[in-house]
């Protein structure tokens, strides 16, 4: 047997998978990437751009056709990425996803877009009967997932009391994103503007102050929020502080996101046993009993659990990692919704009007905040790796 068939036997089947279009070549190149992951359920049917070197060298690279107008895209193309700036940006964005669902394909569109903009693609949607899924990109990232998932065991145990968190004002409409889905919702919200800053504090530094402070409330939750309010002009992709730090409190503790790729880490609440703040018991020490002994029950279990535990991996992974894996991995798994809508006919109205309020909410606080100042980031900005260790030898020094 040589595992060949003649014609009276079939051989196993192959489904083919589905080809997808990614529209775009600047940001596009992390889509792209995503077609170069081993097993990898998605085909790449072509780019489409405007025929720079850089989208001609795309082209190339991954063996596919270019193409320069929607009208020269292929019928049997059903999915497509959208990965051009929308009109806020200055970009053609939902002028090019509008034109690919009039010719019946599905669209996933990176963020983010104007309230009014996404209005038009989900009525273009609608009419072309196809399915379009805004993506605001880091809500699929597997770290992101993990904190979404332990946020919605620990509300529905406890309520959430407060939620404090920060972000680059470039990746905000995904803070939103990940607020909203933690929370249930964004609904009803309001915010205070940024107090003015103190012209005697301002004297005391010669360092500019990035970060901008909102109070307010978000579904129900009281929300202080920091935004870095800062642009490079000349390099607008870099130079953020962090992109995404989130803290959710509740009675019990509470559920920290220390950056958009991990860790998650629970921080029970600092709880003092009563034993020792009541005077009347005359106790004059913390005591530890043995397990099962009479200082034990299960009233003290609690004092047994780390006063702070990674939920999942307790080291975020490196950024080369993270460009070959993690954002890949999260554009399969937006990939993997999209093609599940459309195939089973899911109308994009509920996650649509979702979106729709998130435009609201986004441009809200990008009011309140006013235009980014503009900065000029300095070099080097990261650590090399001999300098992180001497930082955990200096850390395990002080212990």
């Amino acid at each position: 047997m040589n595992g060949q068939t003649d014609g009276s036997e079939e051989g196993p089947l192959r489904v083919p998978r589905p080809r997808v279009l990614v529209a775009g070549t600047k940001f596009g190149q992390v889509y792209l990437q995503a077609f170069r992951r081993p097993g990898f359920p998605f085909e790449l049917a072509g780019i489409l751009a405007r025929g720079s070197e850089r989208s001609l060298a795309c082209a190339e690279h991954y063996g596919v056709p270019l193409y320069t107008d929607p009208g020269q895209v292929p019928g049997d193309v059903r999915l497509a990425c959208v990965v051009i700036r929308g009109g806020l940006l200055g970009g053609p964005g939902a002028e090019v996803a509008q034109a690919l669902m009039e010719r019946g394909v599905h669209v996933l569109q990176e963020h983010p877009l104007h309230h009014d903009e996404l209005a038009a693609c989900l009525r273009t949607a609608k009419r072309a009967g196809v399915v379009y899924h805004l993506n605001s990109f880091y809500v699929n990232v597997a770290p992101v997932r993990r904190f979404l998932a332990a946020a919605a065991e620990l509300l529905a145990r406890r309520p959430a009391r407060y939620v404090d968190a920060a972000c680059g004002f470039q990746v905000a409409y995904a803070l939103l994103d990940i607020l909203g889905r933690s929370l249930g919702g964004v609904r009803p919200w309001a915010f205070t503007p940024p107090a003015p800053r103190d012209a005697a504090a301002a004297r005391l530094t010669t360092l500019d102050v990035p970060f901008r402070g909102l109070d307010g409330v978000l579904a129900g939750v009281p929300l202080t929020l920091r935004v870095q309010n800062q642009l490079d002009p000349a390099d607008p992709d870099n130079h953020a502080h962090l992109l995404h730090r989130i803290t959710i409190g509740t009675e019990a503790g509470n559920l920290t996101l220390v950056g958009t790729h991990g860790p998650v880490v629970w921080s029970p609440r600092p709880d003092f046993p009563r034993e020792v703040q009541d005077a009347a018991t005359g106790t004059v020490h913390f005591a530890e009993g043995p397990p099962g002994g009479a200082d034990s029950g299960a009233a003290g279990d609690h004092l047994d659990v780390p006063s702070a535990v990674p939920l999942g991996p307790a080291e975020a992974p490196s950024y080369r990692r993270i460009f070959d894996t993690v954002w890949p991995e999260g554009i399969e798994h937006a990939l993997r919704r999209l093609h599940a809508a459309a195939s089973a006919g899911t109308s994009p109205a509920r996650e649509g009007q979702y979106h729709l309020t998130l435009c609201r909410l986004w441009q809200d606080i990008t009011a309140l905040l006013g235009p980014p100042e503009l900065v000029r980031g300095e070099e080097p900005r990261m650590l090399g790796p001999d300098a992180v260790k001497a930082l955990a030898t200096a850390a395990e020094g002080a212990s």
